[in-house]
């Protein structure tokens, strides 16, 4: 009976303990909002200027630091003025001297600056175009894996190797009157070869004959390398479609590598545009500067006649065309990835 009695009250003791325990705990929330909200108002009060300071740093890490930029600065100073000395002060002070617009009217008056153009036309144009399409043909035969094959590439290479001055005299003195090419031609077929400088169109052929030998294995050994990134699936697949040789090279390899070939297209020709030593060295202008390109006319100006005015204006004259196939290869590397 006792223990009956007992069991209300120890529920009773129990329930008034969890009241307890539930009143402390909320006014334990209640004060710990209230510190919560009472730093919040202090934070806002000191107003819009409070910042956090920087993590404390060790002066050692300041020094580094300061190192660091010391040695940048060392670096790149002396490529600046190097850059500024032979690039920006040069560049600009020839478009100054070439700013004057008589200068022009000058050019379009002698005799010897229409002929330099059009045989900078058809030097730019049938040099560019016929080395990098014999580039494009020769890169698939020397994909061959036979061991005479890379023998012969690497002897192909030599004309890249060697310096342009050399080529250029070797076949400057091939075209003299009764030189190599005389005389093989007399020796084989019983004939007496021309005069090869004393002719324009000749001079002019030679001038292009010699560039291209001596640039076509730079950009065969670019194209072989963008050939041998094709998968070998591609061209297996074709195989068993029945593509094969001229089809498997037009419906194949050419879309794979339009985007590349067009890009090393429009490269070579800024740089044959300013190809000074081919010309100057294979035919010398010959006849009477007729095979001149605008490069060697400006030099024969500035040096020979003494008008560096009129040989930079020369010179920069090729800027209207120069300056649409930049600005077509900038908007070619923006516009897409140079890619197979």
């Amino acid at each position: 009976m006792s223990r009956r009695m007992d069991m209300p009250r120890a529920a009773h003791a129990l329930a008034v303990l969890m009241a307890g325990l539930f009143c402390c705990r909320s006014e334990y929330n209640a004060a710990k909002l209230k510190v919560s909200m009472s730093s919040t108002q202090q934070v806002l009060a000191v107003g819009p200027f409070a910042s956090v300071k920087d993590p404390w740093r060790p002066p050692r890490h300041r020094y580094l630091r300061r190192l660091e930029l010391r040695w940048a600065l060392a670096f790149i100073i002396p490529y600046a003025a190097v850059f500024f000395a032979f690039f920006v002060y040069p560049l600009g002070y020839a478009l100054w001297m070439a700013s004057s617009s008589s200068l022009y009217a000058d050019l379009i008056a002698d005799r010897s600056y229409l002929p330099a153009v059009v045989s900078t036309l058809l030097f730019v144009g049938l040099g560019v175009n016929l080395k990098m399409f014999l580039a494009l043909l020769l890169s698939g035969f020397f994909l061959r894996p036979s061991w005479w094959i890379k023998a012969l590439l690497a002897v192909f290479i030599l004309p890249w190797l060697i310096a342009a001055v050399q080529a250029g005299i070797s076949f400057h003195w091939m075209l003299q009157q009764q030189g190599l090419i005389d005389g093989l031609l007399f020796a084989l077929f019983g004939i007496e070869g021309p005069i090869w400088l004393n002719d324009r169109w000749l001079a002019i052929g030679a001038n292009v004959v010699a560039y291209i030998w001596k640039w076509m294995p730079f950009w065969t050994v670019i194209f072989l390398v963008a050939r041998m990134t094709i998968p070998r699936d591609i061209y297996d697949s074709a195989e068993i479609d029945g593509a094969t040789g001229v089809r498997r090279f037009v419906h194949i390899t050419l879309p794979l590598l339009a985007n590349l070939y067009l890009v090393c297209t429009l490269l070579s020709t800024l740089w044959t545009f300013g190809d000074f030593t081919t010309v100057f060295i294979v035919s010398s202008g010959a006849p009477t500067g007729y095979s001149d390109v605008l490069a060697t006319l400006g030099f024969r100006y500035a040096f020979d006649l003494g008008n560096p005015a009129l040989g930079v204006a020369a010179v920069m004259s090729a800027l209207p065309l120069l300056i649409p196939i930049a600005i077509l290869l900038m908007r070619r590397f923006q516009m897409s990835e140079v890619r197979l």
